[in-house]
């Protein structure tokens, strides 16, 4: 059986995507903890993290770091957030998203009534500093 994440990354539930490669996609949280949080997962459908091959965390990581490293000017941020839940949906996923305190890490507060337009502004943002930033093969319209 298909996971959700499976389901957006074949298009049966759109998500606004800001990285597709042959390995790892990534698209924005529904829920966000800030402006530009990020989920990055594998096409593999795996649960735990412990339990994906050393090659699929390995790309994940690599994936994640190069958004994280995007968000931080783009947003203003003097971190890039990074975690591993894996309780929410069980297929693995970073979340990545500008940080500025200890205090961003509170799932509790995490916006679940964002504005689309403002999700989809936040997506473009992100394409736009990563192809910038040379990752330009990676990057959907939208």
């Amino acid at each position: 059986m298909s996971t959700l994440f499976t389901k957006i990354i074949n298009g049966d539930i759109p998500g606004r995507f800001v990285w597709k490669d042959e390995d790892v996609v990534a698209f924005l949280s529904i829920a966000p903890l800030a402006d530009g949080h990020v989920l990055v997962v594998p096409r593999l459908e795996v649960d735990r993290w412990t339990d994906a091959p050393a090659e699929v965390l390995g790309r994940v990581t690599a994936v994640a770091q190069t958004i994280g490293k995007a968000l931080v000017p783009e947003f203003g941020a003097s971190r890039a957030g990074l975690l591993v839940a894996g309780y929410e949906v069980d297929h693995l996923h970073l979340h990545v998203w500008p940080s500025n305190s200890m205090a961003d890490y509170d799932f509790g507060s995490a916006d679940h009534n964002p504005d689309p337009s403002q999700l989809e502004a936040n997506a473009e943002r992100i394409r736009t500093a990563l192809r910038d930033a040379g990752h330009g093969e990676f990057v959907p319209e939208s």
